[in-house]
């Protein structure tokens, strides 16, 4: 099949889906124009247009707005600079406000109200750094930013998905400027479409859309035999413009484990957990809560993501959250490592008396923990409601003496089980079911 029909077929139609879905076409050339030329990753002018749009009062001239563009364009060209560009989206970054005379957060994206930021897509994707030439197949850009990088081939070509796989890596090798801004890359060849997160770029990090969209409505022991939706569907489900909002601020995980940065974007089985979590947190009737993913399904990151959104959420009201995990968990670093990477300050409890201080003494923030520090725990340690307790292998931490001294220690907080062990439906109202899921249809959240 020749490249003529790679974009008759499979190209075209992306265009056309993502526009019927809200984003706004842009010719290669409008689009080089509004760049300013092929060495500058972002639109120059809708970024500085947004930029001044989105902080009113803050970003107050053209040189100002010019000023923070030239800081987010000049991050690192590599992961390090990816992760600073995220903080950017994710609105952690400050500028000086002189009528003011202090550092003031900036708004890259509004992810509430999507109507407020500017959605383009364009094509043919040209950018030069001075040693290498590269041209993306697609990419589409918020607010002037460019935060996802498509690869298209033709249906016909059988490798094609491995092949636009080793382009994506290329662009990270001769574009890292470009790639140090995009977030997210997407493969398809029309019938299979994958997704994964730039600089994370191992065959096992690539995810299905097609599986993940066809088992949407399906029960977790369904999923293989869901139904499998056309290119169409696909192509709009992943690209709802408020949807990419939301996966690049708040499903999009930077870790550090044993001193190496590395990026998680999560599955949407995981992005609808942690919204079914986040629901019953926010609901004063109901207490408990089991969210069952099946080995290999990512529960760490889904457990991870749930507690940075209840800390950031101001509907929480400055809450503790406890993490409490296994011996195996902690001994990985990954979850004494999480300040840097915007958890903010991080309780590891060192023993048993230091947990119930930390308790008895009202900290807020993250606190992780192993379930036997409860051991022989006071009641009525801390008595709060907006206390949110996560606890990881729900099925075999909670039970006995253990759970009844951590659920003494905090009446009123709420516990969310989390479990990958495959679980006898037919004990539904016993052990793990009756702890967390009691009130839940089949026992679970999600």
């Amino acid at each position: 099949m020749s490249l003529g029909s790679e974009r008759k077929a499979v190209q075209n139609p992306f265009l056309r889906y993502a526009q019927e879905v809200g984003w706004t076409y842009l010719p290669p050339e409008e689009a080089l124009r509004l760049r300013g030329g092929e060495g500058s990753p972002v639109l120059r002018t809708v970024l500085i247009e947004q930029l001044q749009r989105l902080n009113p009062g803050v970003v107050d001239s053209v040189a100002k707005a010019e000023e923070v563009l030239e800081r987010l364009v000049r991050v690192r060209p590599d992961i390090e600079g990816n992760l600073e560009a995220w903080e950017y989206l994710k609105g952690l970054k400050t500028v000086f406000v002189e009528a003011e005379r202090r550092e003031k957060n900036l708004r890259l994206l509004d992810p509430e109200r999507p109507e407020q930021n500017t959605f383009h897509i364009t094509e043919k994707f040209r950018f030069a750094n001075g040693r290498f030439r590269i041209r993306a197949d697609i990419v589409l850009l918020v607010n002037g930013i460019p935060v996802v990088v498509v690869e298209t081939k033709a249906a016909t070509e059988e490798e094609g998905i491995a092949e636009a796989l080793d382009q994506i890596r290329r662009y990270h090798e001769e574009g890292p400027e470009l790639m140090a801004q995009a977030q997210l890359f997407a493969l398809t060849n029309l019938v299979r479409f994958f997704y994964g997160a730039t600089w994370s770029l191992s065959r096992k990090a690539l995810f299905n859309w097609r599986e993940q969209v066809g088992a949407r409505h399906a029960a977790p022991q369904q999923t293989n035999g869901a139904p499998q939706p056309d290119f169409e569907t696909l192509v709009k489900a992943f690209l709802v413009p408020s949807r990419i909002l939301r996966v690049l601020t708040d499903y999009i995980l930077f870790v550090r484990k044993d001193g190496e940065l590395s990026k998680v974007v999560l599955r949407p089985h995981q992005m609808r957990a942690t919204e079914k979590v986040l629901g019953r947190c926010r609901d004063p009737e109901k207490r408990r809560g089991l969210i069952w993913h099946t080995q290999g399904s990512g529960k760490t990151y889904t457990m991870l993501t749930v507690a940075k959104r209840l800390l950031e959420d101001p509907r929480f009201q400055n809450p503790t959250v406890l993490l409490v995990v296994d011996r195996n968990e902690l001994q990985q670093q990954l979850f004494q490592n999480l300040e840097a990477v915007g958890f903010g300050h991080v309780h590891v409890a060192e023993s048993k008396r230091h947990l119930r201080q930390l308790l008895k003494n009202d900290a807020r923030g993250l606190i992780v923990t192993m379930i036997h520090k409860f051991d022989e725990a006071d009641a009525n340690l801390n008595l709060r409601s907006n206390i949110f307790v996560l606890v990881d292998e729900a099925h075999r931490s909670t039970g006995g003496d253990l759970g009844n001294y951590l659920m003494g220690a905090l009446p009123n907080a709420t516990f969310i089980g989390f479990t990958g062990t495959p679980i006898d439906r037919s004990a539904h109202g016993k052990g793990t079911f009756k702890v967390f899921g009691g009130g839940d249809p089949g026992g679970y959240l999600g």
